[in-house]
């Protein structure tokens, strides 16, 4: 086996986690993956992997390793695309890694969809609320909720997101409508934040910026649960915008304080500059933003 392909093995193992999983990816048997790994770590002189009877780890070398596997590997095949320029029909895998929710909502199905019109085409989804480095995590394509910095990313605006303060309509009529961000003060608040748990609100921004301490008796890391103690009457809570699309179409849930909505937050479709090399990439960024941009829950 030659070095790309033991490189190739290499990658297949830390992303599965495994060497018999890997060895299903790549159609090799498992005594094969094996004798690659031993024969590369035995090449390098160092470990790559902690192996356990239930899950392999990377080293620190193979952390490292990792991240120049997937550039070199990623390096080749973008060189194999521009020179063979006559590709037209998008094929191999594509990687797209998006938000947990915005990706269950509305890339996952658009991802499905540009599978069943190239049927060469493969795809690996990583939903994650947390921003991945794409181009060390070896992703062709991302889409990111936030106010992107200077970097060497691409990036095509598709639309924008509100944070909004909502509550079901039972709520509003038991305990009163708020008119301005201090009323919320007095209301119960369901919670949602991703580390620990805000008690605070803050509304518009720079001088402007008022911030309200909350009365909560219930926090969740996960916007689904936030949206359905919202739903149940349990509080007001603060969620995007594009979650509680249906809710709100529904009437299930009101969306209050409007006027005192800080700034809205772009969504956009990112690639590392120069992965459209390749006939799926290429294609699925045209093909994603043209989806996206019709989203009815996108501002």
């Amino acid at each position: 086996m030659d070095r790309l392909e033991t490189m190739r093995v290499f990658v297949a193992v830390a992303e599965e986690q495994g060497f018999a999983p890997a060895a299903r990816r790549l159609s090799l048997s498992p005594p094969a993956v094996t004798r690659a790994i031993s024969a590369l770590e035995e090449h390098l002189g160092t470990r790559l992997l902690q192996r356990t009877t239930r899950v392999v780890r990377l080293t620190e070398a193979g952390t490292g390793y990792l991240a120049d596997c997937r550039r070199i590997l990623g390096e080749i095949e973008q060189a194999e695309a521009s020179a063979a320029s006559n590709q037209t029909e998008p094929r191999g895998q594509l990687v797209v890694t998006a938000p947990l929710t915005f990706g269950r909502m509305f890339v996952a199905p658009l991802v499905l969809d540009f599978l069943a019109r190239y049927p060469q085409v493969s795809a690996r989804m990583l939903l994650d609320d947390h921003v991945v480095d794409l181009v060390e995590a070896g992703i062709d394509v991302g889409v990111r909720i936030a106010h992107l910095p200077d970097s060497s990313l691409t990036a095509a605006r598709v639309g924008t997101v509100r944070r909004v303060v909502c509550a079901s309509p039972a709520f509003l009529a038991a305990h009163g409508t708020p008119r301005k961000p201090a009323d919320l003060a007095s209301l119960d608040a369901v919670v949602f934040a991703q580390g620990a748990a805000q008690q605070e609100w803050t509304f518009g921004s720079g001088r402007a910026a008022e911030t309200v301490s909350l009365r909560s008796r219930f926090a969740v890391n996960g916007a689904d649960v936030a949206i359905a103690a919202a739903v149940a009457g349990r509080g007001i809570a603060r969620v995007l915008s594009y979650q509680i699309g249906p809710e709100v179409r529904a009437g299930k849930l009101k969306v209050v304080l409007t006027g005192f909505e800080p700034p809205p937050i772009p969504v956009s479709v990112v690639h590392p500059a120069g992965r459209t090399g390749t006939a799926r990439v290429r294609s699925f960024v045209g093909f994603a933003i043209e989806k996206l941009r019709a989203t009815a829950w996108l501002d």
